[in-house]
């Protein structure tokens, strides 16, 4: 008798995004950072991880610039991407699907918009939820003071104990994840989030510091100092 094939690991990167909060005239994702494009270098962190099957890309369906923007990328394109972020992931999710990805290999999600990534975080990340019963994701615990906001003014400090801040990649089975986003609907902001509406607790997995999304312009200065110190 034959096993049973072991379980796959695949990439699906979000790529559909305008950038609105980014200060920039064009999609963040194409915006250039230190001699390549952000989603170049996440890209390009992503190759590095060597248990990935493949990487897949969720464009919107109007992209015309990922080609020329990533020259050379080697993996798979779908210009599927919905309107908000969860829409853009359920798509890129029933697109593997289609392709033959069964339902329990692992997905990891990760923004397009984490450029500074590192491979050795996602081997982490994977060591520690590859035989996990729910899967889990990347996060670092909160070292500030949390300030509840009302009006431009401190309204109330919040107890930051037990609070971490969620990054990505997030890896979760293929079916699981699928099930739980058609459930969640599309303003969940997160893979993890739909999960634990389905009752379940993804495993926490410490990142880094650096492993933060491009979002107000200031990210972009930041990113590109630390890109051109590594």
């Amino acid at each position: 008798m034959t096993s049973p094939s072991p379980s796959r690991f695949h990439a699906l990167v979000p790529c559909a995004g305008s950038g609105s909060r980014s200060g920039r005239s064009g999609p963040k994702q194409y915006a250039d950072l230190a001699g390549r494009s952000v989603v170049g270098h996440t890209l390009a962190a992503l190759a590095q991880v060597r248990r990935l099957h493949q990487v897949l890309v969720v464009l919107s369906p109007d992209d015309a610039e990922f080609e020329s923007r990533v020259p050379g990328f080697g993996g798979s394109v779908a210009r599927c991407g919905g309107e908000t972020r969860a829409q853009t992931v359920a798509n890129g999710l029933a697109e593997l699907a289609r392709q033959g990805a069964p339902a329990d290999d692992w997905v990891l999600v990760h923004d397009a918009a984490r450029c500074l990534v590192r491979a050795e975080w996602i081997d982490a990340l994977i060591d520690a939820c590859s035989d996990d019963a729910v899967g889990g994701l990347l996060a670092l615990p909160l070292a500030d003071t949390l300030k509840d906001e009302r009006d431009g003014r401190v309204a109330a400090t919040l107890d930051r104990r037990g609070k971490w801040q969620a990054q990505t990649p997030q890896m979760f089975r293929l079916g699981l994840l699928r099930d739980a986003l058609a459930r969640a609907g599309a303003d969940v902001t997160d893979e993890a989030s739909a999960i634990e509406a389905c009752g379940l607790s993804p495993r926490l997995v410490c990142g880094s510091l650096e492993n933060f999304k491009l979002t107000f312009p200031p990210d972009f200065e930041l990113a590109e100092r630390l890109l051109r110190t590594r």
